[in-house]
């Protein structure tokens, strides 16, 4: 048998990097962990409501098994507003490990009855101790003694809390892990870092900081409407119906109260601290791993620190693992999984308890928004701030002198730390989402700040830094609240908010002016400052996240001590030993990267050679039979071709669905065509093509920050594309787009018209060569599509070149000198606009005998649909059908028929209309011949 010889070097690179990816597949198969047959039952656990109650309650639950029995098992619990099923891909990947894994779903979740009472020790917590019991029960798992499995429990949030209080009332458990987890829900909730005299955090007894909190009315909101919301439809729930859905009546009473005052009641507070892994860590005696996002506004880093320091207090072995993650990046991670499973393995079977500590070092987004990340090590766990004695800290000075802050009546707008959530949605966008996407943004005159210099080396931030403050107030009782967040800032002034987390602040009672003394515990973060970067301390009078008070106030903040104590984890960049395996794997991967390349650099000069059309140089655009079909066999552009000259403003037009919009993201290298090609100035278009630079472009949105003014998304924008600011040509891009002095004010008081032209502003910056625009017009009213029509005919006679889609067909008549015209993602006419209507429209005629001189032109070769149309005075309508109107003329004249004047009536709108419907006649007719014709 002989293979067919490769007919290019495409082909042998394509069949060597086949076989080397199929080679290192086998080679991880064979050298990885045996492969384990999962299967998975559905059960239902039967529970007493509550200890001593005749009253049960259904657990909905599921269980893995793996296919060499018994074997230890996991209990797996799931986040709050999840179920069984929001678990089954880690409950699978465990029971592969071979565990037995029994998932379920909490009660008041999922399938499982009861009542939402957050972990309540005599609810949730003792379902748990109820559902160890019936795995003892069980002969596939692992028993250390009758009555006792070997089991390990993990979960994270809601259930990462309710892994913690299992282990610390049940004895039985053998090993915990719990990720982006509270320590106490009252602090969580009801948060206050500041206090008027040192506090040792070290214990329990520091809960509440100082004073009562202050409420974290975003998070809080969600984590009460999740539970409120989607309860099952019948009988059995229709009593339970109204606000608090599927929480207890207690629970759901004392929250809506602490709601509507932004202060807990100390019946609430003792009763979530009652419901919190605080009130029995120092009766945990398993092995323990904390995994905490470094991106979590609602659980942070401080929540864990007093998670490690209850347990590790009793003599417990506990890891901590700090992750770039959390609630504000999509939650929990599959490497976090991966450390979960790698810990019960070797708790579970014997293993001693590693203790070092794993974080993520984070800096400052660089020039082109990446973010640098390092994965650290220290051998243990030093704590979290300057009051744990392990850790090493570094005092910096901070400068700014005293300063008066307000807040607004009614508290708004309010400062922006963070988005409840917004960075969950944001995840998808990378590893540097969190990071990329900053929000933090404080109103002019709600801020005070105090600054230091800039660092002569990289600075580690691994924890909490503190500060002393006096600040004097003038707010009513109670309500002296302040927020204290600590930015990197670069030394072209962008500031990074590390982790979007902010300290709330509650002001002790005081006299009107008499300065209180108060020490500040800012945020936990892992963060290294680069070198010639400041740290800026900011204290904000409002926060959006939390429960602002609404009434005005006046605030006088300064440094008692001008020092900031930051903490700093002496690490060591990770490294592990890998398999064999992969190292091989990967080594053939850059062997055929480099036969790869050493390939692509002897083509790389006949590509380059094409790349470039030396004749096109001076063309704007030019399209030639430009495909783009998906996997699923629809084809979104068909063959579509067209040239785009100097100086033209061109009006691509279709109707939905038309291939439109997707000849324009092609256009802008956002998507790949399948076939054809697309030049600007003579340059292939492909995604990241250095030509793209000569396109402006408003597709799809313009992306405006609404708390910017119309001039700083501008210069934000020009910024992000990391050309010179020089380049950007604002002030000529401006005078275009005639903003006036709106382009100072805000964007959010911006009327659709204005945001409009700042876009269009946006797209011009530069003043690109080809500037690309779809529906410009949309929302706009009659006055404002006029002002833009004249931006684009003016901004097209400075000799660039407009192209443009929308819908609105006689505002595209008055402005663009050409068209192109699509349907079911092909041309189906282009030319200029005065050609189209000319060559497809009727003519009319003003004559004195309109009914004669109908007789007449029907004896006339050419002309068709003579008729008499009605009208003071009636006129006559015909189509000349390619006959020279002087013809039609002359012949009505020599018949003694007086000729008062002639005109073309037809608009673009007449002859788009007729011929997307010959179009689809003609497509409708086409696919009727495929399907008889067809086999």
């Amino acid at each position: 048998m002989h293979l067919p010889r490769p007919r290019s070097t495409r082909a042998w690179i394509a069949l060597v990097t086949v076989a080397i990816l199929l080679v290192t597949a086998a080679l991880v198969t064979w050298t990885s962990r045996a492969t384990q047959t999962v299967s998975a039952d559905e059960v239902q656990i039967t529970l007493p409501e509550n200890p001593g109650s005749d009253a049960r309650v259904e657990i909905d639950a599921r269980l893995y098994l793996p296919d060499r029995l018994p074997a230890p098992a996991v209990l797996l619990a799931h986040g709050f507003g999840g179920d069984k099923d929001t678990v089954a891909a880690q409950a699978n990947d465990l029971a592969a490990d071979g565990f037995v894994v029994l998932a379920y779903s909490a009660r008041g979740f999922g399938r499982s009855t009861g009542s939402i009472t957050l972990n309540d020790p005599d609810r949730e917590v003792a379902d748990a101790r109820g559902l160890v019991d019936w795995l003892a029960g069980r002969a596939e798992v692992a028993l250390d003694c009758p009555d006792d499995p070997r089991v390990g429990v993990t979960g994270g949030s809601y259930g990462g809390a309710l892994a913690l209080m299992l282990a610390g009332t049940d004895d039985r458990v053998d090993a915990v892990a719990a990720s982006i987890t509270w320590n106490d829900l009252g602090q969580a909730l009801f948060p206050n870092f500041g206090t008027t005299q040192p506090v040792d955090r070290t214990t329990p007894a520091a809960a509440g900081y100082g004073g009562p909190g202050v409420l974290k009315r975003g998070w809080a909101g969600i984590f009460f409407g999740v539970g409120a919301g989607g309860m099952p439809v019948g009988p059995e729930t229709a009593s339970k119906s109204g606000a608090c859905g599927r929480f207890s009546p207690e629970i759901c009473r004392a929250y809506a109260a602490a709601a509507e005052t932004g202060i807990p009641g100390p019946d609430l507070l003792a009763m979530l601290t009652a419901h919190s892994p605080a009130a029995v860590a120092a009766d945990i005696t398993a092995p323990t791993l904390l995994l905490q996002g470094e991106q979590d506004t609602l659980f942070g880093l401080d929540q864990a620190d007093a998670n490690a320091r209850q347990i590790a207090a009793a003599g417990t072995p506990v890891q901590v693992r700090w992750f770039p993650g959390g609630h504000d990046a999509g939650g929990e991670s599959a490497s976090g999984h991966r450390a979960v499973a790698s810990f019960l393995s070797d708790r579970l079977r014997g293993d001693e308890p590693d203790q070092r500590f794993v974080f993520t070092l984070a800096g400052a987004p660089g020039d082109q928004g990446r973010v640098s990340q390092r994965r650290m090590t220290a051998p243990s766990y030093p704590g979290l701030g300057a009051t744990a004695t392990p850790t090493p800290t570094e005092s910096m000075p901070l400068f700014g002198p005293v300063q008066t802050l307000f807040r607004p009546p009614g508290a708004s707008p309010a400062g922006i730390s963070s988005v409840p959530g917004l960075g969950s949605a944001a995840a998808a966008l990378g590893a540097a989402a969190g990071a990329a996407l900053d929000l933090a943004a404080d109103p002019p005159g709600q801020s005070a700040r105090f600054a230091t210099a800039p660092v002569a080396h990289p600075l580690t931030v691994t924890g909490t830094s503190t500060v002393n403050l006096e600040v004097s107030s003038e707010a009513a009782p109670g309500q002296a609240l302040l927020f204290a967040k600590l930015y990197d800032v670069s030394p072209q002034g962008s500031r990074t908010l590390p982790g979007g987390a902010v300290s709330a602040i509650r002001i002790p009672d005081a006299p009107a002016g008499q300065a209180v003394p108060i020490s500040v515990t800012l945020p936990g973060i892992a963060h290294q400052v680069p070198e010639g970067h400041h740290l800026e301390l900011v204290l904000a009078a409002t926060d959006q996240a939390y429960a602002n008070p609404v009434s005005p106030a006046r605030f006088t903040v300064g440094l008692t001590d001008p020092t900031l104590t930051v903490p700093s984890v002496p690490a060591t960049t990770n490294s592990r030993a890998l398999p064999v395996a992969p190292l091989v794997g990967i080594v053939a991967i850059l062997a055929a990267v480099a036969v790869l390349g050493v390939v692509g650099v002897v083509r790389s000069r006949r590509r380059a050679v094409a790349a470039v059309d030396p004749a096109l140089l001076d063309t704007p655009l030019v399209v030639t039979d430009l495909h783009k079909s998906y996997a699923n066999g629809f084809r979104a552009v068909d063959g579509v071709s067209f040239t785009v000259h100097r100086g033209q403003v061109l009006g691509l037009l279709g109707p939905n669905g038309a291939g439109k919009t997707t000849t324009l993201r092609m256009l802008m290298g956002l998507i790949t065509p399948s076939g054809g090609q697309m030049r600007v100035f003579g340059h292939l278009v492909t995604p990241g093509a250095p030509v793209l630079s000569r396109l402006g472009s408003f597709v799809e949105g313009s992306g405006l920050l609404p708390h910017l003014s119309g001039l700083d998304n501008l210069r934000l924008y020009w910024e992000a594309t990391g050309r010179p600011a020089a380049d950007a040509r604002m002030d000529e891009a401006l005078e275009i787009a005639d903003l006036g002095d709106a382009v100072h004010r805000k964007v959010r008081s911006y009327s659709q018209g204005m945001r409009q032209r700042l876009a269009l502003a946006q797209a011009m910056l530069g003043l690109p060569d080809l500037m690309v625009l779809d529906e410009p017009t949309n929302g706009l009213d009659p006055p404002q599509i006029r002002t833009m029509r004249e931006v684009l005919v003016g901004y097209a006679r400075t000799g660039r070149t407009v192209l443009v889609s929308s819908h609105l067909l006689a505002e595209v008549e008055q402005t663009c000198t050409d068209v192109v015209v699509m349907n079911h993602g092909r041309v189906i006419a282009a030319g200029t606009v005065e050609e189209l209507t000319s060559a497809e429209g009727a003519t009319e005629l003003r004559v004195d005998d309109a009914a004669r001189a109908v007789a007449v032109l029907a004896g006339l070769d050419g002309p068709t649909g003579v008729h008499v149309a009605e009208g003071d005075p009636p006129t006559v309508r015909l189509d000349l059908a390619g006959t020279d109107s002087a013809v039609v003329v002359r012949t009505l004249v020599e018949a003694g028929i007086a000729v008062r004047g002639l005109s073309g009536t037809t608009r673009l709108e007449d002859v788009f209309l007729r011929l997307v419907h010959v179009s689809d006649h003609r497509d409708r007719s086409s696919s009727n011949n495929e399907q008889v014709e067809a086999p």
